[in-house]
Formats: C-alpha cells, structure tokens, sequence
C-alpha cells in the first residue's frame, strides 16, 4: 500500500471516530496479511500533521492516542455552533485536580491537609464521573484509604500526551487563575524550607 493511501485511509478513521484512536487501533483497520507496521503509519501520520500546517485543523497526540481536532485559536467561533455551554467549574475543584495531577498517587486525606480544608463527595465523585482522575490502590495505613491519580481521559481532555508535558510548578508564574494561596507541596515541605510550622487558613 501506498504511503498517500495509508494517510488517506488513516485520516478517514480519524475524522469519523468519536474518540482518539491509538496505533493499535489503526492498526486493527487493515486486514491481517496486509496491515502497516507502526514505523509506517508513525510516517504517514507526521505527513498528516504537516498537511494541516496553516490550517484550521491540527492532528495532535494525546493519551489516548491520535485525533483531528479544530485549533485553539479558532475555538470561540466553533464554540457558537452549540447552544450548550460547557460547564464551569469551582475553584475547589480545579485545585483539586491540580493537586491529584501533580502529587499522584495522593489520599483524600493528603488533599485536603494541602489545601487546608475539606475535600467535599461531591467534587471527587465529579471528577470521577468526568473521568478524570481514578483510584490507583489504597494506601497500605490503618483504614486503606483509596489513592487517586488522573486517566487517561485527563490527558486527552488537557490535551496532553502524557503527564510530562504538564507545566513545571516553576513555570505556574500566574496561579492567580486556579488559587492565589494554592501550595502543592505538603506542610511539612512548607514548614522545612521556612523554619517555621505552616498553618492553615
């Protein structure tokens, strides 16, 4: 099969699927006897990549794998095709997340010592029900509290590839947007570098 084919093929499934499509995915599209190695359609993606160069459209890698979506730049405009708005979600929640993603595997009971406050059902069970994040084990303490870590979906959802690409809490110059207090380290970390014991407000 031709390199133009295979992209051709390749960029078909993925504007028709509902959802990013690994290499094993795209690799199931093809019969047994003739299917690409991954090295081709690794090759035949970039060259779908640089195709959209310029374009509305970009083919991005996320966890999940491969997809075609509209750029960012355009995404106030597309935004208008829906009279659904998407839902807006509370500072609690956000630090929440932000905490799981950067402290993973990480308790209940380690967030809310870091934020100072009550983690409410509500806010977990929203972020299980987004798919965001996930119970990864349990604690081996009395009790086995449940530890949590984000998905799969996280990462497409934050287009991401992988957790690596996250910003660096050195480069969070402006944590004004999620908490201006928001600390992600443990209290104890806190208390280590000042010489003093932290408090919660």
């Amino acid at each position: 099969m031709s390199q133009p084919q295979l992209k051709t093929i390749l960029e078909a499934a993925l504007m028709a699927a509902e959802s990013p499509l690994s290499l094993d995915h795209l690799q199931a599209l093809f019969a047994d006897a003739g299917a690409p190695d991954r090295s081709d359609l690794r090759g035949a993606l970039a060259e779908l990549a640089a195709d959209y160069e310029g374009r509305a459209m970009e083919l991005v890698e996320v966890g999940s794998g491969w997809r075609i979506q509209v750029r960012e730049q355009y995404a106030d405009w597309v935004s208008r095709l829906w009279e659904e708005r998407p839902g807006r979600y509370s500072r609690a929640l956000l630090e929440t997340l932000a905490i799981i993603a950067y402290r993973q595997p990480v308790t209940r009971g380690e967030i809310e010592e870091i934020r100072g406050v009550s983690v409410s059902t509500s806010i977990m069970r929203t972020l299980q029900d987004r798919g965001w994040v996930r119970t990864v084990g349990h604690r081996d303490v009395p009790g086995r509290p449940a530890m949590y870590g984000t998905s799969r979906q996280f990462l497409d959802y934050f287009n991401l590839r992988s957790l690596d690409q996250l910003p660096t809490l050195m480069e969070l110059r402006d944590l004004d947007q999620v908490h201006p207090e928001l600390d992600l380290r443990f209290p104890e970390e806190a208390s280590s570098e000042t010489g003093t014991e932290s408090t919660n407000e």
